[in-house]
């Protein structure tokens, strides 16, 4: 083999050489940029999970802030409506209370509901010797009604009449004045206790208005603002 044909098959395979290495960093170069794009859209999928996990998170915080801003807002208006409904009542307890005042202006009524309310506290009480308490400006009409509801109690219980002490030392407050409208007062009506003051029977005009306010509050309740307030 000459010269010339030696180059010219060293130059082929240097073609050779060259095409295949020329095909192999083709195949590097597409390969690499396949796995580029699939890189770069993994990172891109991972990326737009994240900020859509992102903004769902903020999202679902947006509505619990708006469930709690409007729960608080619920509990304010309830607060309020109940309030306003606790000074309504409030307001037709204090005119039942002004009310009372006047029961004792008419002697022969009042009268006719102090024995009424002695014979009530005998019969709770039903004890044989009891004191008996009352406002001072009440003592005459007491004493006017003692007799005769001490007889009553006695025909009702089946007993002999019982002692009643009154008490002329120590009385119920007086009614409430224009310059002290805040202070202990009482209405009216009267005060029992056994003797040795274990067993009391509170029977005031104000006690009674209690003890009926809080019996019927849910029926005042219930007229006033409905089934829901009741």
């Amino acid at each position: 083999m000459n010269n010339a044909d030696v180059s010219k098959q060293i130059q082929q395979m240097v073609r050779f050489i060259r095409q295949e290495a020329e095909e192999k960093a083709n195949e590097i170069s597409v390969s690499a940029e396949e796995e580029f794009n699939i890189e770069k859209l993994q990172l891109f999928e991972a990326e737009k999970k994240k900020i859509k996990q992102e903004y769902e998170r903020k999202e679902k915080q947006v509505e619990v802030r708006k469930k709690i801003e409007y729960s608080m807002q619920l509990n304010t208006s309830r607060i309020k409506v109940l309030q306003a409904q606790d000074d309504v009542v409030s307001s037709m307890k204090e005119a039942a209370a002004k009310e009372l005042l006047h029961v004792s202006h008419d002697q022969h009524v009042y009268k006719k509901l102090l024995n009424e309310l002695i014979v009530q506290c005998l019969l709770r009480l039903k004890e044989p010797s009891v004191l008996l308490r009352c406002r001072e400006e009440d003592m005459n009409l007491v004493e006017s009604v003692l007799h005769a509801a001490k007889k009553e109690y006695a025909e009702k219980a089946k007993v002999h009449p019982p002692d009643v002490i009154v008490d002329t030392h120590i009385h119920l407050p007086p009614a409430p004045t224009h310059n002290q409208p805040h202070g202990l007062f009482c209405s009216g009506g009267v005060v029992l206790a056994s003797r040795d003051g274990k067993i009391v029977c509170e029977n005031t005009l104000d006690a009674r208005l209690d003890v009926v306010f809080r019996k019927k509050l849910p029926e005042i309740r219930k007229r006033l603002f409905g089934h829901s307030a009741a």
